[in-house]
């Protein structure tokens, strides 16, 4: 295994968590956000930007995920569903990365249904040259190339989630 040097460094990650934030609570001034993280790659980011944003939330948390190890499955599980009912609340969606964009179509169709007041989608990192299906984003972070990146929460085989930085993972032969 092989992590090459940061893609997105700590300083770059954490300047633009900020701004995002800085949006986010522009956007939901005067009203009161439901932030829920999808679990279990989101885990820094979301808990860096919910600290930032200046609007009052309550949080929620949901599992779900169609990868193993490298590739994505197709096939989409969630492990552990909101225990918040979302109906006529604003809810922000917090990703880690999109990439097929099957899983977060999935989701976003799942909530969808149970009628939120309004639902958008903040991810950490789109990489859209993988996308497979459309899924409308409200907030990125970054742009990505097709490599498959690891840290600030992402793995590979759950190892790096706690590299403070984003890095392009190659695997050994």
């Amino acid at each position: 295994m092989v992590i090459g040097k940061p893609l997105l460094t700590v300083e770059q990650i954490q300047k633009r968590v900020k701004e995002l934030a800085q949006k986010i609570s522009e956007d939901y001034e005067g009203k009161e956000l439901l932030s829920v993280a999808i679990l279990r790659g989101a885990f820094m980011f979301f808990s860096d930007i919910v600290k930032l944003i200046q609007v009052p939330m309550d949080i929620d948390f949901l599992i779900a995920s169609s990868y193993i190890k490298t590739e994505s499955s197709g096939e989409i599980r969630v492990y552990a569903d909101l225990r918040e009912d979302i109906k006529d609340k604003d809810v922000l969606l917090i990703e880690d990365i999109v990439d097929t964009g099957l899983t977060l179509s999935y989701i976003r169709d799942m909530l969808l249904a149970r009628n939120p007041a309004s639902l958008k989608i903040c991810t950490f990192l789109d990489k859209k040259e993988r996308r497979k299906t459309d899924v409308p984003l409200d907030y990125v972070g970054f742009e990505v190339p097709d490599e498959y990146v690891v840290g600030y929460g992402l793995d590979y085989e759950n190892k790096f989630r706690n590299l403070p930085y984003i890095a392009v993972f190659k695997k050994s032969t």
